[in-house]
């Protein structure tokens, strides 16, 4: 059995990787609302992790990560937006 603590590190890593090897791939280009939601989650996860294990270079690096990722979402979400 899988611990809570564990389950959230396997997760966030998981949908970081998914969004890197789609990226490699060509499937997703990383200006899309998926690919940048994707880490962001997956980044957020990777914070609550090692902040969980007491990790914090990790805490540092994977909440830049996830900061970077929000600002992204939210640029894709505008572009979606209509204009009027």
């Amino acid at each position: 059995m899988v611990d809570q603590t564990t389950l959230i590190g396997i997760l966030g890593a998981g949908l970081v990787l998914i969004a890197f090897i789609l990226n490699q791939l060509h499937r997703w280009r990383d200006d899309e609302l998926r690919y940048d939601l994707v880490n962001f989650v997956g980044g957020t996860l990777l914070v609550i992790y090692a902040l969980l294990l007491a990790a914090y270079p990790f805490v540092v690096l994977n909440g830049i990560w996830a900061l970077v990722s929000l600002r992204d979402t939210v640029r894709d979400l505008q572009r979606k937006k209509p204009t009027t």
